[in-house]
C-alpha cells in the first residue's frame, strides 16, 4: 500500500502536497476543492485521508473515496475500507492472534509456501500487561503463590531479589489488629513443615514457612516486586512465545511486562498523533484487540477495538471493512462543578449516550465545554465508549491537546510539524468557533453544570446513582425483585448483622458492607486529577484520624509506573498505604477477575447471613460475581469515592447527612471535611505531573527488564510446538485447508446447545478470570498432571484452545432455560442428562450432530473478545438465532464461520412456541446475498424465517471460506509466489 501511495499511477497523486522544505509529503484532501470536505465530521476526514492515501484499486477503490466524501448521503449505506496506521494487542487477546499467525505459518508451509511470508504488514505492538494476579497484598500472602505451567520455577531467579527476614510467629499470637492480618480461622491449619510449600514460596520468603497472615508488613515496592516476580515465573512459557514472536515476525514490537497496562502505554509511548513513514505524513490511527482501545480518541487519534480475528486480517494487510457510520455530535456546554471529577462526567455521559441509542455510531465531541476538559479527562471519557455502545468517541486535536503534548515526549519540532499538518488538512479544532462545527447526523447536548458525583451499579455501568441518593437506591435494590438492579431480600432479612472475628477483634457485616475497595487501571489511572484527589483525600483522612477496617480488601493497581511516580512525588502515596491501598503491581487485576480471596471469616459471614456484600472499584467492569463469587453488589466509582466508601465501610450512607467516620476523640468527620478543592488538586498536579514521567516510561521501554532480556526463546521460522505445553498449543483452525473454496453447506438436524435469554454478554460466553476447580477446563488441566495452584487463569491460557473451549459458556451467571438456574450446565437432549456445556457439545460432535444456539435480545454485548466466537466454533456451533446481536459480536461470529441469524420483527422463540428441544434444519442457498432470509424447519413440522445478518459481500466471502482465518490463509496460498525452501529453519520440526 505504501508503494502505491508514491507511484505515478496513484489516482490521487495530484493531491500530494509538502510541508516546508518539501522533504515531507502528504495527501491533501482539501485540494479536491470539494465543499463537502469541510463539512465532514473530523473523524470521517481521517477515514477519507486513509482511503485516498491507500487507494490501490483493489482493497480501496476510487468509488470508496467518493462514498466517504459523500458521507451525508452514504452514511449507514456504503461499505468502505479503513487502513489504520497500526495494530495494538494486549497479551490476553494478543496471544491467540500470534498463535494463529504461527499456526498459519505451519499451514502454508505444508502447501509448499515459504512460511516466512506470513508476517504482519501493518505495524503491530503487543503489550504484556494482563497476566498480573494479586498473590501478595498488604502485610500478607493473600493466597498460596502459584508458579503454574508444570516445571518447578528456578530458585536462583526467585532469589535474585531477596526480602527482609521475618520473625517467627509466637504460638497463639494474633496480628495485633494490623490491616490484612488474619483471624484464628485463617491460621487454624498451618502447614506442619516448610517442605509442604512450593520451593518458590520458601525462597522468596527467605524464612521458615509461617502462617502467611502473621508476616510483618512489607513495603509498597516489595509487594509490587513480589507480584511481578510471581507473574514472570508463572508466565515464563507465554513470555518465551512472545519473545519468539518479536524475533520471528517482522513488524512486531513486544512491550515486555513491568512497563504498564496496554492503554496507558498506548497513550504515553506508542501514540504519535501523526505518523511519518517513507517521507509521507498522515494521521495516526489504530485498531486493537481490546474494546477500550477507544481511549486513544481522547488524543485526537482515531481508533477502536476489533476482535482478534479482524486484527489478524489488518496485520496481514487487509483494511477494516465498515459501514460508513452515523456521527453523533455531542455538544458540551456549561461549567464543571468544582466537586465533580472526570469519572462523574464519564458516568454522566455514559448514561446520556446510552439512553440516546447511539449503538454502532461514531460520537464526536464539540462545543465550548470541551475546552474545559483536560486531555486525561478526554481519554477517560473515550475509554468508556464501549459502555454506551458507540464505535468511537472522538476528540479532535485543539490547543488544550497541544499544551498536553508539550508535557510528554513530543519535541518542539514534532509539535510544530503535527500542528502545521493538522491545520493544513483541516483536522484541527477551535471549539470556541461555532463556524467550524461540522454537519453531524444528529446533535445531542450535555450540560456539564448538571454533573454531580455519582457511582454506577450495582450490576451494570449504565445504572448511575448520585451519591446523595445512594443510601435510598441501595435500599430499593434490596427490595426489588431479582433483576438488573434488584436482589429481592425480604424485609425481615434486611436487618441481619453477622458478627465475626478478625485479627482478634469482633466486627459485623450487614447488607451493603464494603468488603472490596479497589483503585485499578483502565478508566481513571490515566487521569492524574482523580488519582491525586483520592490521594489528597487519603492524606486528609489520615490527618484527622480516620482508617479503613482491616478486613476490607483494599488494592491499588495503577495502569503504569507513571501513576506511582506522581503519587510518590506529590507525597500522597504513604497515605494511600496507611489506608491499605498499597501498590500491588502494574496491569489488569481486580478488573479482569484476578481478585485475591477474601478472609475466610468474611466469606463465612456473608454466606451465613446471605448478605449482599459490596465491592467498590474505579474500573470499567463490574458484572455480578466478576470480582468475587460472594460479592453480589459492585459499584464503579471515582478513585476518591472508592477511598471514601472504604473508610465508611458501607454503601448505605448519605455523605451529605451522615459522617464518614468518627475519630478516636469522638469527633464526627464528614466527606466535605476531607474532600480536596479543585484548586488544591490542580496545584498538586502541576507540581507532580511533569515531563519526567514520560521520559521515565521511555527509559523503561528501551531498557526492558532483566528477566525479559535474559529470557531464552526458539530461533526458528516455524514455532516448535511442544505437545506437552498447557499454555501454547497448535489450534485446529487451519485443518483441511485447501486452495479450493468449499460450497455453502446447509445445516441439517441440528440440536440447540443452549437456550438463552436477553443480554447475554461476552462475560457469559468467553472464558475470563480464574479457572474453577470443578470446571471442564480444570479436569483437562488435572489430566495434564497440574494441581489447582498451577491452573493460572483463562487469560493466561488463551493460547491453548483445549482450555478455552472447555471454558466457553463456563460462567456461573449463565442463565440457560434448559436447566432453569444459573451455571455452566446444559441439557443433552437425546439422553436428558444435565452436564457441563463442553461435555454436552463433545457428545454431539462425536455423534456428528451440528449445533445452534437460541437467544434473546442483545446477544454478545460487552467487551470485544476473540474467544467469544472461537469457543462456540470449536464446540460445534454452526449458527446463533437471536432477536438481536451486538454488532461487534455479530462480526466475530461471521469471522469464525458461524451464521448470525435474527428472528424477524415481532418474533422470538416464545412467540414461535419453540421449546429448544426440537431439531433444526437451515437451508443455505449457493447464491445467498447480503441480508438474505433463510427458512428454518423444525423436527415438529413447523418452520419460520430468519434474517442472515451478512451485511456485505465481504461478510459472505468470509463465511463461504469458513471464517476469516481460513480466508486469510487461502489468500496467502493463492497470492504467494514464494516457493518453500528446501528445509525450514526450525530444527525441531519435520
Amino acid at each position: 500500500m505504501a508503494l502505491t501511495a508514491r507511484s505515478k499511477e496513484h489516482p490521487y497523486s495530484h493531491l500530494i502536497d509538502s510541508l516546508r522544505d518539501g522533504s515531507i509529503k502528504f495527501f491533501n484532501p482539501r485540494k479536491l476543492n470539494d465543499p463537502r470536505y469541510d463539512k465532514l465530521p473530523l473523524s470521517i476526514r481521517v477515514i477519507l485521508e486513509a482511503a485516498i492515501r491507500n487507494c490501490d484499486g483493489f482493497y480501496t477503490k476510487q468509488e470508496d473515496v467518493q462514498n466517504i466524501l459523500d458521507w451525508q448521503q452514504q452514511q449507514d449505506k456504503a461499505e468502505v475500507p479503513f487502513s489504520p496506521a497500526r495494530v495494538l494487542l494486549q497479551d490476553f487477546t494478543g496471544i491467540p492472534a500470534m498463535v494463529d499467525l504461527a499456526a498459519m505459518r505451519d499451514a502454508v508451509s505444508k502447501h509448499g509456501v515459504d512460511p516466512a511470508v506470513v508476517n504482519p504488514k501493518c505495524p503491530t505492538d503487543l503489550i504484556v500487561d494482563h497476566s498480573l494476579q494479586i498473590d501478595f497484598n498488604k502485610c500478607a500472602i493473600q493466597n498460596t503463590p502459584n508458579p503454574g505451567g508444570g516445571d518447578s520455577p528456578n530458585q536462583t531467579q526467585a532469589s535474585s531479589r531477596s526480602t527482609p527476614s521475618r520473625p517467627p510467629s509466637r504460638g497463639g499470637s494474633q496480628c495485633g489488629g494490623q490491616r490484612g492480618s488474619c483471624s484464628k480461622t485463617a491460621c487454624s491449619d498451618p502447614p506442619t513443615s516448610s517442605s509442604q510449600a512450593p520451593a518458590f514460596v520458601q525462597q522468596i520468603e527467605n524464612t521458615p514457612l509461617l502462617c502467611p497472615f502473621h508476616l510483618q508488613p512489607v513495603s509498597e515496592t516489595e509487594t509490587a516486586v513480589k507480584n511481578q516476580e510471581m507473574e514472570l515465573i508463572r508466565n515464563k512459557e507465554r513470555l518465551q512465545f512472545f519473545k519468539w514472536c518479536s524475533k520471528a515476525f517482522k513488524n512486531v514490537n513486544v512491550v515486555p511486562p513491568e512497563v504498564g497496562a496496554v492503554h496507558q502505554v498506548n497513550l504515553e509511548y506508542l501514540s504519535r498523533v501523526v505518523q511519518v513513514s517513507d517521507g509521507f505524513i498522515y494521521p495516526d490511527s489504530v485498531v486493537g484487540t481490546d474494546s477500550h482501545t477507544t481511549m486513544i480518541n481522547g488524543l485526537g487519534i482515531l481508533g477502536w477495538g476489533v476482535g482478534g480475528i479482524e486484527s489478524e486480517a489488518v496485520m496481514l494487510g487487509q483494511p477494516v471493512s465498515l459501514t460508513l457510520p452515523q456521527v453523533v455530535g455531542c455538544k458540551l456546554v456549561g461549567s464543571i462543578n468544582p466537586l465533580t471529577t472526570s469519572i462523574d462526567i464519564v458516568l454522566g455521559i455514559t448514561k446520556h449516550l446510552r439512553q440516546a441509542g447511539i449503538s454502532g455510531r461514531f460520537v464526536e465531541f464539540f462545543g465550548p465545554g470541551v475546552s474545559q476538559l483536560s486531555v486525561p479527562d478526554r481519554t477517560t471519557i473515550a475509554n468508556m465508549c464501549p459502555e454506551y455502545n458507540a464505535t468511537v468517541s472522538f476528540f479532535p486535536v485543539d490547543q488544550v491537546a497541544l499544551k498536553h503534548f508539550k508535557k510528554t515526549n513530543f519535541t518542539q519540532e514534532k509539535l510544530e510539524q503535527l500542528e502545521s499538518y493538522l491545520k493544513v488538512v483541516n483536522i484541527f479544532r477551535s471549539y470556541e468557533e461555532a463556524s467550524e462545527d461540522p454537519q453531524y447526523s444528529e446533535v445531542t447536548e450535555i450540560n456539564l453544570s448538571s454533573m454531580v458525583p455519582h457511582v454506577s451499579g450495582p450490576k451494570r455501568s449504565q445504572d448511575r446513582v448520585a451519591i446523595s441518593n445512594m443510601k435510598e437506591d441501595f435500599q430499593r435494590c434490596l427490595d426489588e425483585k431479582l433483576g438488573f438492579k434488584g436482589f429481592h431480600i425480604s424485609k425481615k432479612n434486611q436487618e441481619i448483622c453477622v458478627p465475626f472475628m478478625h485479627c482478634g477483634q469482633e466486627y459485623q457485616l450487614a447488607h451493603g458492607s464494603v468488603v472490596i475497595a479497589a483503585v485499578i487501571s483502565c478508566t481513571n489511572n490515566c487521569n492524574p486529577s482523580v488519582m491525586l484527589t483520592a490521594g489528597l483525600l487519603a492524606k486528609k483522612a489520615i490527618e484527622v484520624g480516620l482508617m479503613v477496617k482491616p478486613y476490607i480488601q483494599t488494592t491499588l493497581a495503577p495502569g503504569s509506573g507513571m501513576v506511582t511516580h506522581y503519587l510518590s512525588a506529590s507525597g500522597v502515596l504513604p497515605y494511600f498505604n496507611q489506608l491499605g491501598f498499597e501498590v500491588v503491581g502494574y496491569g489488569c487485576s481486580t478488573c479482569v477477575g484476578n481478585t485475591a480471596p477474601l478472609p475466610e471469616a468474611v466469606v463465612d459471614a456473608i454466606k451465613q447471613g446471605n448478605l449482599v456484600a459490596c465491592g467498590v472499584l474505579s474500573g470499567n467492569r463490574h458484572f455480578e460475581g466478576r470480582l468475587c463469587d460472594c460479592v453480589r453488589a459492585n459499584y464503579l466509582a471515582s478513585p476518591p469515592l472508592v477511598v471514601a466508601y472504604a473508610i465508611a465501610g458501607t454503601v448505605g450512607i448519605d455523605f451529605e447527612k451522615e459522617p464518614l467516620g468518627v475519630t478516636s476523640e469522638g469527633r464526627e468527620v464528614y466527606l466535605c471535611d476531607v474532600w480536596p478543592s479543585r484548586e488544591e488538586v490542580q496545584q498538586t498536579e502541576e507540581e507532580a505531573v511533569i515531563s519526567s514521567i514520560f521520559k521515565d516510561l521511555r527509559g523503561r521501554m528501551e531498557k526492558g527488564n532483566k528477566f525479559w532480556n535474559n529470557l531464552e526463546c526458539p530461533d526458528s521460522v516455524l514455532f516448535p510446538w511442544d505437545p506437552k505445553s498447557t499454555y501454547i498449543r497448535l489450534p485446529p483452525f487451519f485443518s483441511k485447508l485447501s486452495k479450493d473454496i468449499p460450497a455453502p453447506q446447509s445445516i441439517e438436524n441440528a440440536h440447540a446447545l443452549l437456550f438463552l435469554g436477553d443480554k447475554v454478554t461476552t462475560d457469559h460466553i468467553s472464558p475470563a478470570g480464574s479457572i474453577a476447580r470443578i470446571s471442564a477446563a480444570a479436569k483437562y488441566l488435572q489430566s495434564k498432571r497440574l494441581t489447582p495452584r498451577e491452573f493460572n487463569s483463562y487469560g493466561a491460557r488463551r493460547g491453548n484452545d483445549a482450555v478455552m473451549t472447555r471454558g466457553t459458556f463456563a460462567s456461573i451467571k449463565l442463565q440457560n432455560r434448559f436447566i432453569g438456574r444459573s451455571g455452566p450446565k446444559t441439557l443433552h437432549i437425546p439422553s436428558g442428562q444435565t452436564l457441563d456445556v463442553f461435555e454436552v457439545a463433545d457428545r454431539y460432535q462425536r455423534d456428528g450432530v451440528p449445533l445452534i444456539i437460541l437467544a434473546g435480545k442483545d446477544y454478545g454485548s460487552g467487551n470485544s473478545r476473540d474467544w467469544v466466537a472461537k469457543g462456540p466454533y470449536l464446540l460445534g456451533v454452526r449458527a446463533v438465532i437471536a432477536e438481536s446481536f451486538e454488532k461487534l459480536h455479530k462480526n466475530q461470529l461471521i469471522g469464525m464461520g458461524i451464521m448470525p441469524l435474527q428472528f424477524l420483527p415481532g418474533q422470538n422463540a416464545d412467540t414461535l412456541e419453540l421449546s429448544g428441544k426440537e431439531r433444526f434444519s437451515i437451508i443455505v442457498p449457493e447464491n445467498m446475498g447480503p441480508r438474505h432470509q433463510l427458512t428454518v424447519k423444525t423436527s415438529k413440522g413447523a418452520s419460520f424465517c430468519v434474517m442472515a445478518l451478512f451485511d456485505t459481500d465481504v461478510d459472505l466471502i468470509c463465511f463461504q471460506h469458513g471464517g476469516l482465518h481460513r480466508y486469510v490463509a487461502w489468500t496467502v496460498l493463492n497470492s504467494s509466489s514464494a516457493p518453500r525452501p528446501d528445509r525450514t529453519e526450525c530444527s525441531t520440526c519435520p
